[in-house]
Parts: structure tokens; C-alpha cells; sequence
């Protein structure tokens, strides 16, 4: 149920909600392995402290999740959403073949969403998207509580694959 007065909280997955550790690997070899990366997705454990804030904030907002995951990952994302309890809400996700930077695609949703929508916040663990957001005038909460991944910085911001 959408209602144009209710806030949004706006939540990415990968690194926020979902511990991506166990797949890195598929990142850190050469070439990348891509399908391997994105099929061992469901299996990601939840990240505490990112299921809680977007329950928190679900009591005041309609979650939104918006993820640099490719469209063909749909089933399984929302899947994957409900298997941890997580609000219901719509899943914004990249085309198949958009390959932009993470901080320009979430940063051009963000503003589309705000046309029509208050943004109450953007919860995400890409610093990049994180600080092009917070200068677009966003309240931003950073997501810190995973390890970092070296190849997942590299593949958001060169290779626009997540």
C-alpha cells in the first residue's frame, strides 16, 4: 500500500541488510564470476543491526529497498526479504544491462522518488553513494556494522554490478 504522505526509508541490501562475505570470493578472482556472486545471494546471512533499523523504521515509513542488484535477481531478492522478517516493500533494482556507477544510479532513483515522496532516509554502506546522497541535501545513515570488501567497492563504483 502506497500512500504519498507517508515517508519513505530507503534501504540497499548487499553489505546493509545482507552479509555478502561468503560470496566475495566470485569477486576476487579473475575475471569476476558474476552468476556465482548473484546465485549464492540467497544464502547470505542477515545483518543485525540493518534488520532492526529497517524494522524501526517501518513503523514510521514505507521501506523501500533499492539494490545495484541486476533485475534478473528479483526472485530471489524478494524471497530472500521475506525469509529474514524484513518489511514488505517495493524493490528497486538495476536493469540487466545498466552498468553505471552504484552512486549514480541510487542518486538518479533517490531524486525521482523525492519528486513525489519524502525521503526520511538512506540507509547504505557505499560511501560513495552515501556522500553524493548527503550532498543532494538526503539524511543518510552509513551502514558500518559489515567488513568492508575491496572487490565489492571496486565492482559498485567501476563496474556497476551491485
Amino acid at each position: 500500500m502506497t500512500n504519498n504522505s507517508t515517508p519513505l526509508a530507503v534501504f540497499d541490501l548487499d553489505g546493509t541488510l545482507a552479509d555478502t562475505a561468503h560470496r566475495q570470493r566470485f569477486l576476487e578472482q579473475k575475471p569476476r564470476n558474476w552468476d556465482a556472486f548473484f546465485a549464492a545471494a540467497p544464502h547470505d546471512p542477515p545483518l543485525a543491526e540493518g534488520v532492526a533499523l529497517a524494522l524501526e523504521h517501518a513503523e514510521e515509513c514505507e521501506v523501500l529497498y533499492l539494490t545495484g542488484r541486476p533485475e534478473r535477481c528479483r526472485k530471489d531478492t524478494v524471497a530472500w526479504i521475506a525469509a529474514q522478517g524484513l518489511p514488505e516493500g517495493r524493490v528497486r533494482m538495476r536493469r540487466n544491462d545498466d552498468r553505471r556507477p552504484a552512486r549514480r544510479t541510487k542518486l538518479q532513483i533517490l531524486r525521482e522518488l523525492a519528486r513525489h515522496r519524502e525521503i526520511r532516509v538512506l540507509v547504505d554502506d557505499d560511501e560513495l553513494v552515501c556522500e553524493d546522497a548527503e550532498r543532494a541535501g538526503f539524511t543518510v545513515v552509513r551502514a558500518r556494522w559489515a567488513a568492508a570488501s575491496a572487490a565489492l567497492k571496486e565492482a559498485q563504483e567501476r563496474e556497476g554490478r551491485t
